[in-house]
């Protein structure tokens, strides 16, 4: 299944994605401020799409004109999310290569996700957040309508070994219909 914006196809990954893949998650200003450490190599890369972004409800962000993933956008289900354990709430994750930075393509990406999680997944809130010191991240979640709900002090992030301060932010179905 694809999902289509203006200037995006967000589609399932493939293992053939693995070299782009890598291009954009070895940058070490993306990983960290998302929870996870730059990609060493293509094998590692290949190793999570195989592993991780084999999920249902993740997706390969791509330009219209190009088939290459530029970044990753997902609604984690109650199984692969610890932000909820309601079958009717999801969480929403995303990250984009450095070069594709204030383009405003994450809020278009998370935009139309946010509209299938409502509309087509009958979710009726998402949950969303970010580590401290992520502006760039906070501004995104703003400006989709989410809005602030709690802070975690000390929130594990396995990945990198170390925990961080975390910010949490929901988006209700009826606060996302009044916003359309």
């Amino acid at each position: 299944m694809a999902l289509v914006t203006k200037r995006l196809i967000l589609r399932s990954w493939k293992e053939s994605d693995a070299e782009n893949l890598f291009e954009q998650a070895k940058d070490p200003n993306v990983g960290p401020s998302a929870g996870w450490s730059p990609h060493q190599n293509v094998d590692e890369s290949r190793e999570v799409i195989k592993n991780v972004f084999c999920k249902q409800e993740c997706y390969a962000i791509c330009l219209k004109e190009e088939d290459a993933p530029i970044g990753c956008i997902g609604l984690k289900l109650n199984e692969s999310t610890e932000m909820t354990k309601s079958d009717e709430e999801c969480e929403l994750s995303y990250w984009v290569g450095k070069n594709f930075w204030g383009q405003g393509l994450i809020p278009e990406a998370a935009s139309e996700l946010i509209r299938h999680g409502f509309e087509e997944l009958n979710m009726t809130q998402i949950w969303c957040g970010y580590y401290d010191g992520n502006m760039k991240s906070k501004r995104v979640q703003e400006k989709i309508g989410f809005v602030y709900h709690h802070t975690c002090q000390e929130v594990p992030v396995p990945l990198l070994g170390e925990t961080k301060i975390g910010h949490i932010n929901h988006l209700t179905k009826e606060r996302w219909l009044a916003r359309q």
